[in-house]
């Protein structure tokens, strides 16, 4: 059973998808260890995808390309961000219906996908693949600190917009149209997975949560540390509190 908590969701009549219509958007910065596993799980669940490697220094190019994946090549790091940007940007040119986040480090569960696709579906324009609907899908719930972290942020977003999410850094989400058509256009820099939730709330869109399954990331280094964690919070935090000040302005 999925559990859904959907937000600002208007009546509308469902649409349902083909996996052909769906692309998978895959930030790389050096995850030679686990790229070729994610990307070999996306490609036999049936979808297309598309790695984006953020200008990494390791092997993460030369996997793809020796493989035949589907990669475009950032020659220097853009961050997140950036990555997730040209993402949408080629799903727009190559006609997707809807683009996957995906990451690259074996985090995420190719099983959820349907899931995040069928919210989509039923009228929203963003979805987030959470942890915290159903703890008992996920064997990773991150550290206290950071769960500390997220349960701020999701009550400053909540403060600032009137809508609850709960994994609000979550990396793992679906987007419509409308929404790759909005990020296209502007995507939050940096650790952008909050305050592009403001931005869709901003803009009107649609924005639900549905559970997801998640796993410890199979290699690399995650961009957070403990002392950046305070950096990324306090930043967050103002750039929430700013986006929620000027909303429908």
């Amino acid at each position: 059973m999925i559990t859904d908590t959907s937000h600002n969701l208007s009546p509308s009549k469902s649409t349902q998808y083909k996996k052909e219509d769906v692309l998978v958007i895959i930030p790389a910065y050096n995850e030679q260890e686990a790229i070729l596993s994610t990307v070999s799980k996306v490609m036999s669940a049936g979808y297309d995808c598309v790695v984006i490697n953020d200008g990494s220094t390791d092997y993460t190019l030369d996997i793809c390309r020796d493989v035949n994946i589907p990669v475009l090549n950032l020659s220097v790091n853009l961050g997140i961000g950036g990555a997730v940007q040209t993402g949408h940007r080629y799903a727009r040119e190559h006609g997707y219906a809807v683009d996957i986040q995906f990451d690259g480090d074996g985090q995420h569960d190719v099983s959820s996908i349907p899931a995040l696709v069928a919210s989509i579906e039923t009228g929203a324009d963003l979805v987030v693949g959470s942890r915290f609907v159903d703890k008992s899908k996920s064997s990773f719930q991150s550290t206290g600190l950071r769960r500390a972290g997220i349960k701020w942020l999701s009550a400053v977003i909540k403060l600032m917009t009137g809508y609850k999410i709960m994994d609000v850094t979550s990396g793992f989400r679906a987007c419509n149209t409308n929404a790759i058509n909005l990020f296209c256009k502007h995507y939050p820099s940096d650790y952008p997975e909050p305050e592009s939730i403001v931005e869709a709330l901003k803009a009107g869109l649609e924005v639900a949560e549905v559970s997801a399954t998640m796993h410890e990331r199979q290699g690399g280094a995650s961009s957070i540390k403990a002392f950046s964690s305070i950096y990324y919070m306090l930043k967050v935090t103002i750039s929430v509190i700013l986006q929620g000040l000027t909303r429908g302005k």
